[in-house]
């Protein structure tokens, strides 16, 4: 197995300073752009408008505190990216940009994240970018990550805050459209990640990373997978019942909730993640990886399409207080 120690020194992580676009990795673009994306739906189907440069300021802030926490975690994970195929050419293990740099660009970038948000927003939207940071480059990569094979479902919370902020940047409160965006996406993080883990498991056991299947085993992680997908349905559909989305939404996260529950399915009574699975086996949760990653895209989509377009929601089954949760 391979020297996570070793692997670690200066001298196999640390060659140069690493150039803009080095930089731009260690934000983790890819994922942010998701994160982004949610953010504004948030922001758009907030119950109050924003000043249109102060959103954008906010927005920015939010992409800043996402990219942040994204380097937070590069900066800490170094020596397992060193080890796992998918993530050694990162700046880091690759030996571009140092470790004390990348570490004083996420501080440096987790400041000006949260004092522009409060500077284009309010205190509370700036707090709650800040928790999520802390949640995620220290709760989630510090401490859950290496130590529970419950990692991803209590430190999914840190990519579903994104929207419940932008919802209290605009109206200064916690909303209960804020909180069910965020339910969608934490209840979304597990059979998403489990997914991905199961066909990467060796990777995983590699870094000595206790993800489910190398703990519980596959068959529990696929079960799990299908258990987490049958809880995604309410928090799916609670837009609707709460009057906060329309048939376009109604019509669309349906179907993809249809999609998504048959591939948990299909991963349930399969053999992907077992030890001796080959290509085929694994078929589906890769395929299921990448159908999710659409899928959350989709369901916040149509929330955000229904708001372009001016489609009236549904009345609401259930009734908060007005502004908030």
């Amino acid at each position: 197995m391979t020297d996570l120690a070793t692997l670690a020194t200066p001298e196999s992580l640390v060659r140069t300073r690493g150039s803009v676009g080095d930089y731009w990795a260690l934000l983790k673009p890819r994922v942010m752009s998701l994160v982004v994306f949610t953010a504004l739906v948030g922001l758009v189907t907030a119950p109050r408008a924003m000043d249109p440069v102060l959103a954008i300021a906010a927005m920015i802030a939010l992409a800043f505190g996402a990219g942040a926490a994204g380097a937070l975690n590069m900066w800490y994970d170094a020596d397992i990216d060193a080890v796992m195929r998918r993530t050694r050419s990162r700046p880091i293990p690759a030996g571009r940009i140092r470790r004390e740099d990348a570490l004083a660009f996420a501080i440096v970038i987790s400041a000006l994240a949260v004092v522009l948000m409060a500077l284009a927003a309010n205190p509370l939207a700036a707090g709650l970018l800040g928790f999520s940071i802390l949640f995620y480059g220290v709760f989630y990569t510090m401490w859950l990550k290496r130590r529970t094979p419950q990692n991803i479902v209590i430190g999914g919370a840190a990519g579903a805050f994104p929207p419940l902020i932008m919802q209290a940047a605009a109206s200064g409160e916690i909303t209960a459209a804020g909180i069910v965006m965020f339910l969608i996406i934490f209840l979304w993080t597990p059979p998403h990640f489990w997914s991905l883990a199961l066909y990467s498991r060796g990777d995983y056991a590699e870094a000595r990373v206790p993800m489910l299947p190398n703990i519980a085993g596959a068959a529990a992680t696929r079960r799990q997978i299908l258990l987490y997908s049958g809880l995604l349905v309410p928090a799916v559909l609670a837009p609707i019942g709460l009057g906060q989305a329309g048939p376009l939404y109604a019509a669309v996260s349906g179907l993809l909730m249809v999609l998504f529950l048959a591939g948990a399915g299909r991963i349930a009574l399969g053999r992907a993640g077992d030890p001796d699975a080959s290509a085929r086996d694994n078929a589906p949760a890769r395929a299921f990886f990448g159908f999710s990653i659409l899928f959350l895209f989709l369901v916040f989509g149509a929330l955000l399409a229904e708001r372009l377009l001016g489609i009236a929601a549904f009345a609401p089954l259930i009734s908060f207080p007005a502004g908030g949760a």
